[in-house]
């Protein structure tokens, strides 16, 4: 006889934005999203230089005004996060010079370096949700740094393939849809699309995966509050805008880092609330990582510990049995 998961209730539900609120402190939770800001911008002109520079030779297959049309519609969703000076005066102008040399560049050593610092980014926030679910022991640095590079050399490669589709693909809608119903659905287009970008970071970041279904409630904490803030933040920037107190040639370089601090912070309190619920309700261990486990305990002959895991895999794969049952 299995035991019953209790229903969530206010005493759950409080018992929970407790702990989360505790683990995001005691997990440094500022100097996290602090860090992410910080490697976030550095990792920035690389990244565009990777996406550019591989699309300089793969966007033109697909008509001779595809890559412009990329580089406008990159620019317009950066229009939709961040303030019109942080568009205009970091990112369009990026763009604009990577785009001069980026096909040259793809064949220099500097673009293998850029792989290297681009994935940056990419792993301090893989630190920050492995530091959220306490599993930093269970991977070793120099080893969760290269898997960092790796999801980033994926991103890239996805981005590359699917860049030309997000702008050929508006294109064929537009003779099926009407007007009126592509900008109505485009921000909740784009909302969701960040929200499984945020699913997908939580599963591959950690190395006990948790089960899909167990990161929604983070993924949409994390895509609230970074919508909140970046909303907040680009009123505050045009309130102080107005009324003439800037900080001189700091202030885009500083509302930029403030976006990237607000992600970071966003993503490591939507992990800090699955690891929370983690807490209160254990999920069954992923199908994929039972499979793992239990290879290890087959191809371990002889070791004392092997039959210990192999008792936890068939106990791993009753309790799944019993949960979908």
């Amino acid at each position: 006889m299995s035991s019953q998961i209790p229903k969530p209730s206010r005493h759950h539900i409080w018992r929970i934005t407790r702990r989360t609120l505790s683990k995001s402190w005691d997990d440094s939770i500022f100097s996290e999203s602090a860090q992410a800001a910080f490697w976030s911008a550095l990792s920035l002109p690389p990244l565009l230089l990777g996406m550019l520079g591989s699309l300089a030779y793969v966007a033109p297959l697909f008509g001779p005004d595809t890559l412009p049309a990329i580089e406008h519609r990159l620019v317009t969703m950066a229009h939709s996060f961040f303030s019109d000076n942080v568009v205009n005066e970091i990112i369009k102008p990026t763009i604009s010079d990577i785009d001069k040399g980026a096909r040259g560049e793809v064949v220099s050593l500097g673009f293998v370096i850029s792989l290297w610092a681009g994935s940056s980014a990419i792993s301090a926030f893989v630190d920050a949700v492995v530091e959220a679910h306490d599993q930093t022991p269970l991977r070793h640095p120099v080893r969760q740094r290269l898997y960092a590079l790796g999801l980033y050399v994926a991103m890239l490669l996805f981005l590359i393939a699917t860049a030309p589709l997000m702008v050929q693909g508006p294109r064929k809608a537009e003779q099926f849809i009407p007007d009126s119903w592509l900008d109505i659905g485009y921000y909740p287009a784009l909302i969701v699309g960040l929200m499984v970008a945020v699913i997908i970071l939580y599963r591959v970041a950690l190395p006990e995966a948790l089960p899909t279904h167990r990161l929604v409630f983070g993924a949409i904490l994390a895509t609230v509050v970074f919508l909140i803030a970046t909303l907040g933040l680009r009123v505050y920037l045009r309130w102080i805008t107005a009324t003439g107190y800037t900080y001189g040639a700091l202030a885009t370089p500083i509302a930029f880092l403030l976006f990237a601090f607000f992600g970071g912070f966003a993503i490591m309190l939507g992990a800090e609330l699955n690891a929370a619920i983690q807490e209160e309700w254990p999920a069954p261990a992923t199908h994929a990582h039972r499979l793992r486990r239990w290879l290890k305990a087959r191809t371990g002959i002889g070791n004392g510990d092997d039959a210990g895991a192999d008792v936890e895999c068939v106990r791993d794969l009753g309790a799944a049995r019993v949960s979908s049952s």
